[in-house]
């Protein structure tokens, strides 16, 4: 007479138990195919490492590494000059004093050169010609 329309505290708790399980299987298997996975990859890993062992290949890691420190020399070679990025800009009265540096030290090599010139032609004249 009655009807059963409510769950009784003993169902409530049977679904309960039965949900904490479901959720604890589906951890398992989560686990399990994890596990499953990074042994497959162990796996790759150690074949590739035989065909890098094999042909000489290094690893891009290795690879960046060593680009890295070859950037690292130059940069440590190149310390005082201006090459990098985030280099302040220079002022247009900046760039006409180098310019005019530029051309002072290319004006300076030429006077050089045409020194060097003269002095070799006077010492081959002295030696063939006696002054009085």
């Amino acid at each position: 007479m009655g009807g059963g329309g409510g769950d009784t505290a003993e169902d409530k708790e049977k679904l309960e138990e039965l949900e904490r399980e479901r959720m604890d299987a589906l951890r398992e298997a989560e686990e399990r195919r994890q596990e499953k996975h990074r042994k497959m990859e162990e796996e790759r890993e150690r074949m590739r490492q035989g065909i890098r062992d094999k042909y000489g290949i290094k690893k891009k890691e290795e690879k960046e590494e060593e680009m890295r420190k070859q950037q690292e020399a130059l940069m440590g070679s190149a310390a005082g000059s201006d090459s990098g990025l985030n280099r302040p800009k220079k002022t247009p009265e900046e760039i006409a004093a180098e310019a005019a540096a530029a051309d002072q030290d290319e004006f300076t090599k030429l006077k050089h050169s045409i020194e060097n010139q003269v002095s070799e032609l006077k010492s081959s004249i002295e030696g063939k010609c006696v002054l009085q």
